[in-house]
């Protein structure tokens, strides 16, 4: 059996929080380097951010004894960033290099607003840098399937980051026409990909793949999206090489976890942001493995917009044990969607878009779907459209049995407060477009 590499992420934290080249990181020592720059940023936030300073107004500036007295205090809703995210803003604007706007999919009000400075770029580069030695090694050209154009883009700062291990990174931008893309790959000579889970889906299932030599593809980083391990499945098997995921969000800095060899959950960053887990209806934190529960950052080395308890919306659950790798560090496990992903049927019974992804994506040419929830008066019908490489009469057939054999589903079509619409099918990738995110739409007859 071939060893696998302890994770890069473990030394790299060791170093950031100040440990020598020999010194192991024990988790009292992480805790302890925590917990003074939580501190640090309650007493900093508290004095120039107007929100924070508001929030505790007559309370005093919170201080915390231990890192689990971080759950007495109150969170911080994505919605912020959307209504006041000036108000987040630590002292003179002057000092922001780079602002994010992020349009959510479905929204149709005021987009989020995410300000950096030199220093939050900065190491998000330098935790790239680190996390990506995890699965290309020096000499080796990635192809960045991610935006990039502009600069200090999560796309040129991975190529910035990859330039300081001595690989190449090569910005291409997102898949539009997968022809145009594994040309590129071909031509380019790229031995890994870094990109969006469908996107790089449909390069694997292309009928061009065939002409990517086995072996040309040495690894493949999947980012910015749920990964359904259907997906997971498709592209390892196509190009026989491991598929590393990666979970991270604009407003954590960009990066935030990364698989390891044994791809059995994620390495935290941890220097830089402290994650919890936490029952979605009570709020209390969920300590050990097996419960899912919303995933909660604070940021502990942001000083121009600290975000203290952060809401992200995603489901996750801790992964007990050590790490096969030898890590001493937690692992999160796969994030398995999203709050407000699921719908619940007229019997009850909740139908989640994970569950749909599974069956779905195992199909050998779905590219995409989109499912239609069509529900009133205790009866709903499911309509679900597959965006397809190819027509195949045997298709519908083979989505539909996939479909009842999902747990949500088979129970409301056995009680009769569920029917199944006939599965259409539309040629191509849905890249693009409505198409592009995934989500049960709901309508109300």
């Amino acid at each position: 059996m071939i060893p696998i590499a302890r994770t890069p992420l473990e030394d790299w934290a060791a170093a950031r929080i100040g440990l020598t080249a020999n010194q192991p990181l024990a988790p009292e020592l992480l805790s302890d380097y925590q917990l003074e720059r939580l501190n640090q940023t309650l007493a900093h936030a508290a004095q120039y951010s107007p929100y924070y300073r508001k929030q505790w107004e007559g309370q005093g500036i919170p201080r915390l004894g231990r890192i689990d007295e971080l759950s007495r205090l109150p969170f911080t809703p994505s919605d912020v960033l959307r209504r006041t995210p000036l108000e987040l803003v630590c002292g003179s604007q002057g000092a922001v290099a780079r602002v994010v706007t992020l349009h959510s999919s479905g929204t149709t009000g005021d987009p989020k607003r995410i300000f950096f400075d030199e220093e939050d770029l900065e190491r998000t580069v330098d935790f790239f840098h680190h996390g990506m030695t995890t699965l290309v090694k020096p000499g080796q050209r990635v192809l960045i399937l991610l935006p990039g154009e502009l600069p200090d883009s999560v796309g040129d700062l991975l190529r910035r980051a990859l330039a300081r291990m001595n690989a190449v990174g090569l910005i291409y931008g997102l898949v539009q026409d997968p022809r145009h893309t594994i040309q590129a790959i071909l031509d380019l000579r790229i031995d890994a990909l870094v990109g969006i889970p469908v996107q790089v889906l449909a390069l694997a299932r292309h009928a061009d793949c065939a002409r990517i030599a086995q072996g040309t593809i040495q690894s493949v980083l999947l980012s910015t999206d749920y990964v359904p391990r259907a997906i997971v499945s498709c592209i390892r098997e196509a190009w026989h090489c491991p598929v590393f995921q990666h979970y991270g969000m604009t407003e954590m800095g960009y990066g935030g976890a990364l698989a390891c060899g044994a791809h059995d959950g994620y390495h935290l960053r941890e220097a830089d942001l402290v994650f919890e887990i936490v029952d979605p209806v009570t709020h209390e934190p969920i300590d050990h493995g097996g419960r899912p529960g919303e995933i909660v950052f604070t940021t502990l080395t942001r000083y121009t917009m600290p975000l203290i308890r952060y809401r992200t919306g995603d489901l996750a659950s801790w992964v007990d044990g050590p790490c096969p790798c030898g890590a001493t560090l937690r692992r999160m496990g796969w994030v398995q969607g999203r709050l407000g992903e699921s719908v619940r049927l007229s019997d009850g019974v909740t139908l989640d878009l994970a569950s749909l992804d599974e069956a779905l994506f195992a199909l050998p040419d779905v590219l995409n779907f989109q499912a239609i929830l069509k529900t009133g008066d205790g009866q709903d019908a499911l309509q679900v459209r597959l965006m397809t490489r190819r027509r195949d009469a045997r298709l519908p057939s083979q989505a539909d049995a996939a479909l009842r054999r999902v747990t949500a589903i088979r129970a409301a079509l056995a009680n009769g407060s569920l029917t199944l619409a006939p599965i259409s099918i539309e040629r191509g990738a849905g890249l693009s477009g409505p198409a592009a995110k995934r989500k049960i739409v709901v309508e109300r007859v």
